[in-house]
């Protein structure tokens, strides 16, 4: 059991502050790589995932986008911080959660992308000009700011 399971198992439903942290990661034609993930069904993304005990926001974006992608990057910078009230979600089963995201560009990445399964349908190097319509929504602000800094 994880974390975050050993957490709902004592405090059920009610809302948690989780942090997590994502990368916008870059091909060398400017293309950003995007997920389409499995939960929400449909919704498009960007690698990232919740943080572990003890973990900084620049090892859980290392290791997540690793587990999710295969992928190892480096030369992290930071583009912003996301949280409060906007950022509250109530989960399908109903536990509820304000997220607090820590999102960096990649300004390298190396290794053979692959898909975890568990998590994702599939990875896409996108144009700017040609990213899904269905990203999630703290995802869309993310990368805004991203291209607009």
């Amino acid at each position: 059991m994880g974390y975050i399971e050993e957490l709902r198992a004592l405090v059920g439903h009610k809302p948690l502050i989780l942090v997590g942290a994502v990368a916008v990661i870059a091909d060398q034609s400017g293309r950003i790589l995007m997920q389409k993930r499995k939960f929400p069904v449909g919704m498009w993304g960007i690698p990232g995932g919740l943080m572990e005990l003890g973990e900084s926001a620049e090892e859980t974006v290392k290791r997540e986008v690793f587990e999710e992608a295969g992928l190892s990057v480096d030369r992290l910078r930071l583009i912003n911080v996301y949280s409060g009230p906007q950022n509250y979600v109530t989960a399908k089963n109903g536990d509820q959660f304000y997220a607090v995201t820590v999102a960096y560009s990649a300004g390298t990445f190396r290794g053979n992308l692959v898909v975890d399964a568990n998590e994702s349908i599939k990875f896409e190097f996108r144009a700017p000009e040609d990213l899904p319509n269905k990203i999630l929504k703290s995802h869309r602000y993310i990368l805004d700011d991203y291209f607009h800094k």
